[in-house]
């Protein structure tokens, strides 16, 4: 692991540069035959890392790209400290972009590549020389300046490209899946580089991912895109713990989704006529069809026959998977519910066939409304 700790060079960065506030006010983009964004509106906070995520087609990165300046809005205002950018060139923005595909010039140098958004500025070449060097120390890759794209890893050639998109100052960063083309355990190192270059320079930052995961470690916030609208908006754990649809409960980790009706303050029943109780009757009244949330860490195994509360089931399968195993639950009325456990010498909740207990406390169900179609788009983008 690399060492996460500031350099003067960083220091003195964060000191400099002050992270850009941008709001998107009605930011809609409509093609001829489908709305990929619909009159979106949200505000990212100076300095906030603020994750866009959402299945592919859900508008994310055309709205990453409206920002940018490279898609043209059909309606709407995009605004950075207060001032329109809608109508400027994508130069004219100050905002750094990375891509997925790292967009090299495979003929420069690793300096060279940095060096060209400055020299596009026409700035002085000391000034360049400066800048690039403490580009270069921001991202580690001191030594590297003269070697080729082609002569790096790829995760040494996205740190070329993030030092590229930093290295004039930008008010705003903006990354489209910019870890997506690395394996598993480069992608989580880069997570950590990043997040460090984020807490050392206080840029703004809006970073656009179908990897929930990614979304919920390194935000301060996520957007929840569906059909070019936000589902849902806020921390990642107001996003897994308390999600407002089905959509979001569906999307992000994985759930329970239990349909039936509240009965009253307190009690939910499911189709099957099993009852759970809730500590929230969410947006239902008594008598409302809707749907019971629950995520399966949440819920306890035992053996049939043991003391503890729940509800009377049978083991249909279960997977290990390393740290916990995940089994399914038959319970009365057709209703399969997942569960996991963890593994450890206490666990040992039985196997295929076993006849078991499960106990979901009343504060960890969510109650929703039964929508199974969120979203306002027309089709995918």
């Amino acid at each position: 692991m690399m060492n996460p700790g500031p350099i003067p060079a960083v220091t003195e960065a964060r000191r400099a540069a002050r992270g850009g506030r941008l709001e998107l006010s009605k930011l809609t983009k409509r093609h001829a035959n489908f709305l990929a964004v619909d009159a979106l509106d949200l505000s990212v906070a100076s300095g906030e890392f603020l994750t866009l995520l959402g299945p592919s087609g859900s508008g994310k990165t055309t709205t990453l790209m409206m920002v940018a300046g490279f898609t043209t809005p059909t309606s709407g205002d995009i605004l950075l400290d207060g001032a329109s950018i809608a109508s400027l060139a994508p130069e004219r923005r100050n905002i750094g972009v990375v891509f997925q595909n790292y967009a090299l010039f495979p003929h420069m140098s690793v300096r060279d590549n940095i060096a060209f958004p400055l020299k596009m500025r026409r700035q002085p070449r000391a000034v360049i020389e400066d800048k690039v060097r403490v580009a270069m120390q921001l991202v580690r890759l001191e030594g590297l300046g003269e070697r080729l794209p082609r002569q790096l890893s790829g995760g040494q050639q996205q740190r070329v490209a993030i030092a590229r998109a930093l290295v004039f100052d930008p008010s705003l960063l903006l990354m489209d899946e910019p870890l997506g083309a690395l394996d598993k355990n480069l992608r989580g190192q880069m997570q950590f580089e990043l997040k460090r270059l984020h807490h050392d320079l206080g840029v703004t930052v809006v970073y656009v991912t179908h990897d929930q995961e990614e979304a919920l470690t390194m935000s301060d916030r996520v957007a929840l895109m569906n059909k070019g609208v936000i589902e849902q908006l806020g921390s990642a754990r107001a996003l897994y713990e308390e999600p407002v649809n089905r959509f979001v409960a569906e999307f992000i980790g994985e759930s329970n989704l239990i349909e039936g009706r509240l009965l009253e303050h307190g009690c939910f029943m499911t189709d099957g006529g099993v009852r759970f109780p809730v500590a929230s009757d969410g947006p239902l009244r008594a008598g409302d069809p809707g749907l019971l949330v629950a995520r399966p860490e949440k819920f306890s195994l035992t053996p049939q026959g043991s003391s503890d509360p729940g509800i009377a089931g049978r083991i249909s399968e279960h997977v290990y998977v390393g740290d916990f195993t995940r089994f399914r639950v038959a319970i009365p009325g057709g209703v399969s519910v997942m569960v996991k456990v963890q593994n450890n010498r206490s666990a040992a909740p039985g196997g295929p066939g076993d006849e078991v207990r499960i106990f979901l406390n009343p504060g960890d169900a969510r109650v929703l409304l039964n929508n199974p179609n969120p979203g306002a788009g027309d089709e995918k983008t």
